[in-house]
């Protein structure tokens, strides 16, 4: 054998041996991804962002971001204000005994669950811009209706029509902000659009505090009474601007304030990052419904959601202002205005959480770095008998379970980032099996009678916690496998594309030359 022929033997040898790979490129989330560039960290806008795209991002920060911000504040108002009616007068004068609490926020869940179904097949073939404020609107007319509740029995059923009304915001959202932003934009953007959660938490004990000490009473009406009214007086003008706000989604938009070129600018940003936008009508023939439950999406992400859903449970079974109540020593508005204190550390852990996963490209990391803290309060909970400065300390963490809420849904979209009638089907389907084990679950783990202790719940949710931890490093597991995938097709593709180029060019001299 010549000395030519063995090394060209050597060089077929190095090109069919894959390549070493040290262990921790598995926590490389963006291994596999074209976008890298080598950068390790990106700020708000990215450096290879155009002015024009920088342009199109502030608009769209202004009518989607802050926007869904401003009316996840008032969902989470209406939602809160039950715990907050309840130590304010709510409980005496409807007289609920037992588990009535849990009861009404059970009810609220099967109202969500239920309604969510029929909008996986919605999202892409409607006008969300006209769908999310229309049903902004019908919500803030039922709560308005909960200041004429005589009893238990009309209280739970306008908390389960304010559950319908309210069950296409979230996953609503999050479809809109999956068909705008790319993926190392998505996780900063729907943490700002999370911080209406813990504002909404924040403002419902300060605003319950004010209304009791300055309207109680007032035309014969309890100041519990008197906070739903208000509720209702702030969500329905804000669904109506949200008809000349939101956008909707690129492919159906009708913005009165983004023009033809920044549409086309968007849907070109999309693509590039592998969203698929242009949709035509489908339907749940077989082959959809094959492709849903032979994929791993459906099981591994619908368990990771269910599991992220129970991590918490205090902060919505209202362990936190029981416990403050129990103590008998604080006054009523002094109470709901210690409730704003876990909500308002809750923002901070927002920009822990959310900010540092785009910011350091490692999504996986930072809701690991949430549920061990969250385990952490959980189990200092659990132990109970521990000082008092011990229990302040637990319950200030508890937002910490939900401060990855926007990570892991915008990780969601960008795994399902390749057909939006998919996306929309998986993202309904894992939001609703969570938050329809929202219907059992806090009746077996945190009964009101349990209060103030609540000794199962936070067994619970540190074990959840724990495996969620866990779960999150499988999921990674599955994604990066895809993502490999889908760089080999990209690659095989542009190889293809190249040799036809190739050709053509070849044809093209040989017709020159003739």
């Amino acid at each position: 054998m010549s000395s030519q022929s063995g090394i060209y033997l050597e060089e077929q040898r190095a090109l069919e041996k894959p390549k070493s790979r040290p262990w921790w490129k598995f926590f490389d989330e963006y291994e596999h991804r074209d976008e890298k560039k080598g950068r390790i960290f990106v700020r708000w806008f990215d450096k290879s962002d155009t002015p024009a795209e920088r342009r199109l991002l502030f608009k769209l920060d202004i009518l989607i971001t802050v926007f869904s911000l401003v009316c996840y504040w008032v969902k989470s108002l209406d939602q809160n204000n039950i715990n907050n009616a309840y130590v304010s007068g709510m409980e005496e004068e409807l007289q609920l005994e037992g588990n009535s609490l849990v009861h009404l926020q059970i009810m609220y869940n099967v109202g969500c669950t239920a309604f969510q179904l029929p909008f996986m097949y919605l999202f892409p073939i409607v006008r969300m811009e006209l769908f999310i404020p229309g049903m902004d609107i019908l919500w803030g007319f039922f709560t308005l209706a909960q200041y004429k509740a005589q009893n238990k029995a009309q209280m739970m059923a306008l908390r389960f029509l304010i559950g319908c009304a309210e069950a296409t915001f979230f996953p609503g959202v999050h479809y809109v902000l999956g068909s705008w932003f790319k993926a190392d934009e998505i996780g900063r953007r729907g943490g700002i659009f999370y911080i209406g959660v813990y504002l909404g938490s924040l403002t419902a004990g300060l605003l319950q505090s004010t209304i009791y000490e300055h309207l109680n009473g007032v035309h014969g009406l309890s100041g519990w009474r008197w906070m739903f009214i208000i509720d209702a007086a702030i969500t329905i003008p804000i669904g109506v601007i949200g008809f000349f706000l939101w956008p909707g989604t690129p492919e159906k938009c009708h913005s009165l304030f983004l023009t033809a070129e920044e549409i086309q600018l968007a849907k070109k940003r999309m693509q590039r990052n592998g969203t698929k936008l242009n949709h035509k009508k489908s339907s749940f023939d077989k082959a959809m419904f094959k492709r849903i439950f032979t994929s791993w999406h459906v099981y591994v992400l619908t368990f990771w959601d269910v599991l992220f859903w129970n991590s918490g449970g205090s902060g919505t079974a209202g362990a936190f202002v029981i416990w403050l109540k129990s103590l008998d020593m604080y006054s009523i508005p002094k109470i709901n205005n210690f409730s704003a204190i876990p909500p308002a550390l809750g923002i901070f852990y927002l920009f822990i959480i959310c900010g540092g996963s785009d910011i350091f490209r490692s999504r996986w990391f930072f809701l690991c770095l949430s549920q061990s803290l969250n385990f952490l309060g959980q189990i200092i909970l659990a132990v109970w008998e521990v000082p008092f400065g011990a229990k302040w300390f637990a319950y200030c963490l508890q937002y910490f379970s939900s401060a990855m809420s926007s990570v892991l849904y915008g990780w969601t979209n960008d795994i399902l980032r390749h057909d939006p009638f998919y996306r929309s089907i998986i993202l309904i389907i894992m939001n609703a099996c969570a938050q329809g084990s929202q219907v059992f679950i806090p009746l077996l783990v945190w009964p009101t009678v349990d209060k103030p202790r609540y000794h199962k719940g936070y067994i619970y949710g540190s074990t959840i916690s724990s495996l969620l931890v866990v779960w999150t490093i499988v999921v990674l597991w599955f994604y990066k496998r895809d993502e490999k995938i889908h760089a080999l097709n990209r690659k095989l593709t542009e190889d293809d594309s190249s040799d036809a180029d190739d050709i053509i060019k070849e044809e093209l001299t040989e017709k020159e030359k003739n």
